[in-house]
């Protein structure tokens, strides 16, 4: 194969090398945040309660799965959040 720039590949060469070290879990166990760093350093204060970001997320899954229902009624695939 040829590439645009001249330089040519052969079949099964290694062109991206990806290095393990920088992997990291797909799933964490526990996420938990600590904002005291950013209120000191930069001054950050919420703008919203825990309870109201907390209510917006649910608003915004059922509002994706409403509208993933109705994508599947009518024929298409949608993608699957559990898998």
């Amino acid at each position: 194969m040829l590439l645009p720039w001249g330089t040519s590949l052969k079949e099964g060469q290694i062109i991206v090398k990806v290095d393990t070290r920088y992997f990291r879990p797909t799933e964490v166990e526990t996420l938990l945040g600590d904002p005291t760093k950013a209120k000191e350093k930069l001054g950050w204060v919420p703008q919203i309660t825990l309870e109201e970001m907390v209510a917006e997320m649910v608003r915004e899954d059922l509002s994706i799965a409403q509208r993933d229902d109705l994508c599947r009624k009518e024929g298409f695939k949608t993608f699957d959040y559990h898998e």
